[in-house]
């Protein structure tokens, strides 16, 4: 943001060219209201930034030839000019976690529309920072809201679900991404058996040979995870009729007792990983100095995607007793768009924009994570699936994806044709079976005070050994 200074010699001349002045700011002003000014700040390399080669346009089943010419920003302010009759300016920004985008917005940064994960989301609803999307927004009688008419049942009722203070996240996000936790790994040296144990970080078998995310969340989850999957797993668990709800309380359970554990434990992965990583995984993994990764599914997509090059095969395995379900999504602010009915319009425009189906295509090529956007009626979606990771071979098996894309009166059967490897590989990562959703858990915003023990929890760990008590005299 620029600021002007005003002196005393600038405040002389400008009474004295004060004529001119006033026809300045006259210009000014009408060229403001001819122009919306959308502020959006998100996670970096998250949106398709154009410049595909020729050789990458993507010709679908349905006959629809998909490539990005221009950045994904540069399209939404042409459609939204052609279709609206206003002309939107986008500044676009980019961060790196979802703390740095909170400190951001701590030290006054001012945005319209953010694309935190689900607990920030929710942190930033108890501190009544965020808007509702308004009924419009919803209305899929309307032919531009392509979110409401493209989003997939199962997320919308898992975001719907999702609830902080007894109010819906599902009413404050508009879903983007979504996801699991799991391993990436090489099956040359890592068993399936082991991959689908949380336990692998511990696992001196493959000391110095696995890498965690260097991320309190991702690795206390893990950790809640070794901790319960016995009990999980046990037949009496599995029947009860409120499994999910007991489910999600084990895994986000932040007892005192519980994250004093969690630190011992964390003491004995860190000695026997390789490291903890923030992006070192993925290449580590590709150079063989690692056999398996701690990672989120849309970056194991994309090692998967890498080591192809190298002729190297990796897959992904989601431990047996639960996972991490994760969502990224658009979160409009208050400080931001206030009451300004124009830009909260233009705002949900852009969610709508790249939830076309088109544009989902493209940004899941360009970013490889997975859309929560199905797509509806329209099959495009499907289709680009079927393009990435279908197979007409004889050994090729069915892989079952109705519950993704299957919307209520569809008669049509989303069973695809794919590889075993692809089973087990990208396609496992980034549409998991549905017997993996119904073992997985959204970890929740945990609150200050437990938040301020988990993260002493870390940096302990990470700076100390917990397990060495100090004898101070």
């Amino acid at each position: 943001m620029k600021y002007k200074v005003f002196s005393i010699i600038f405040s002389i001349l400008l009474v004295i060219t004060l004529p001119l002045a006033l026809c300045s700011c006259s210009t000014q002003k009408s060229s403001k209201n001819d122009e919306i000014i959308l502020r959006i700040a998100n996670w970096e390399e998250y949106l398709d930034e154009g410049d595909w080669d020729d050789d990458e346009e993507i010709e679908l089943e349905n006959g629809k030839k998909i490539i990005g010419r221009n950045s994904m920003i540069k399209d939404f302010e042409n459609w939204y000019e052609k279709t609206y009759h206003k002309k939107v300016k986008v500044e676009y920004s980019t961060f790196g976690t979802n703390e740095d985008m909170y400190n951001q917005l701590t030290i006054g940064d001012t945005y319209d529309l953010i694309c935190p994960s689900e607990y920030m989301t929710m942190k930033l609803m108890a501190e009544n920072k965020i808007l509702k999307y308004s009924d419009e927004f919803w209305d899929t009688s309307d032919a531009n809201n392509y979110y409401a008419k493209g989003v997939s049942p199962y997320i919308k009722k898992s975001l719907d679900q999702l609830k902080y203070q007894g109010q819906s996240v599902g009413d404050y996000t508009a879903g983007y991404m979504w996801g699991t936790l799991g391993y990436v790994y090489n099956p040359k040296y890592v068993s399936r058996e082991d991959a689908e144990d949380w336990g692998l970080l511990l696992n001196q078998k493959y000391y110095k040979k696995i890498t965690a995310k260097d991320s309190v969340r991702d690795c206390y989850f893990a950790v809640r995870g070794m901790q319960t999957q016995k009990e999980i797993l046990t037949k009496k668990f599995q029947n009860q009729s409120n499994y999910k709800e007991r489910l999600s309380s084990l895994l986000n359970d932040t007892s005192d007792q519980s994250i004093q554990n969690a630190g011992m434990i964390l003491s004995k992965i860190k000695d026997n990983v390789y490291s903890f990583e923030t992006d070192s995984g993925k290449a580590d993994l590709v150079s063989g100095k690692v056999v398996a990764n701690l990672q989120w599914s849309g970056d194991g997509v994309y090692s998967m995607q890498q080591v192809e090059e190298e002729g190297i095969k990796l897959r992904y395995a989601v431990p047996k007793a639960s996972t991490n379900l994760w969502f990224d999504g658009w979160c409009m602010l208050k400080s931001g768009i206030g009451k300004d009915k124009e830009k909260q319009q233009a705002a949900q425009a852009f969610v709508n924009y790249i939830s076309r189906p088109d544009n989902v295509v493209r940004n899941m090529y360009y970013v490889g994570y997975t859309s929560v956007i199905s797509g509806g009626e329209d099959k495009t979606i499907y289709d680009y699936i079927k393009y990435m990771y279908g197979s007409e071979d004889k050994k090729s098996i069915d892989y079952d994806l109705n519950y993704f894309f299957q919307q209520n009166g569809d008669n049509y059967n989303y069973v695809m044709k794919t590889s075993e490897e692809m089973s087990k590989g990208q396609l496992y990562a980034q549409y998991p079976t549905q017997d993996v959703m119904r073992r997985s858990a959204v970890m929740t915003y945990f609150g200050d005070q437990a938040n301020k023990k988990i993260s002493r929890m870390w940096i302990d760990m990470r700076c100390f050994d917990p397990r060495i008590k100090i004898n101070n005299k």
